[in-house]
């Protein structure tokens, strides 16, 4: 499994949801969290619609919409979608440890 370009792609998520140009480090990254945490909700989300659009005019025959196109823009919102769902697990799961450490 290749990770070079899933962390490229994540840099510049960064990058664009903190609106500041970063280091390639990440580390000048100071947007707000529940900032950070919308954008990425709504690329996402946007990923999804996108997704959704290139089927509907796939289904319409649309010369101009391939199947590849289809299948890459549903993968690429499925992808984002499952990673989105291990980020809320893994924020369940610090709240859960944070609420049973004791006072």
């Amino acid at each position: 499994m290749r990770l070079d370009g899933l962390q490229t792609e994540m840099q510049s998520m960064i990058q664009e949801a903190s609106g500041k140009p970063t280091t390639p480090t990440g580390q000048s990254v100071s947007a707000d969290f529940g900032e950070l945490l919308n954008t990425a909700i709504n690329n996402v989300n946007g990923l999804q619609q996108a997704s959704s659009n290139l089927q509907t005019s796939f289904d319409r025959g649309d010369d101009g919409v391939s199947l590849s196109d289809v299948m890459i823009a549903r993968n690429k919102a499925s992808v984002a979608f499952d990673a989105t769902v291990q980020v809320r697990n893994k924020l369940i799961d610090a709240y859960k440890e944070l609420m049973n450490m004791p006072v």
